[in-house]
């Protein structure tokens, strides 16, 4: 076969594999692929707040169900609860987005940095 047909097809899978990814990307954004979180899936009640290495085997876990924290510490063998019932702080105010003169939004907080915007971003 000749080299400028598999050059096509390599392009082709390229270019394929590109608008799938896109595709998905966007769909993300909208929050319509995005499982159970989408607008018709539910709302999650389980999220972890926090974790933190204990050493190089043991971390703590700072879990939070509906409104109330528990922490666990999990281990290579076995997991122990260390305290239950801890109720939840409330929610920080959400930042107020400034929409610039181009339309895009940026947020007012001075110690975001690069790694949480892109997170918001792809949220």
């Amino acid at each position: 076969m000749d080299f400028t047909l598999y050059l096509k097809a390599i392009l082709g899978l390229a270019i394929v594999l590109g608008l799938i990814l896109g595709l998905s990307a966007g769909l993300k954004r909208l929050g319509i692929g995005d499982g159970l979180r989408g607008p018709l899936g539910r709302k999650r009640r389980l999220a972890t707040v926090e974790a933190v290495m204990i050493d190089g085997r043991h971390k703590a876990v700072l879990l939070r169900r509906d409104d109330v924290e528990h922490l666990v510490l999990i281990g290579p063998n076995t997991s122990q609860v260390i305290e239950q019932g801890i109720p939840a702080p409330p929610a920080a105010p959400a930042t107020q987005a400034e929409t610039s003169p181009n339309g895009s939004t940026a947020h007012q907080t001075g110690n975001e940095t690069g790694a949480s915007r892109f997170s918001q971003w792809m949220k």
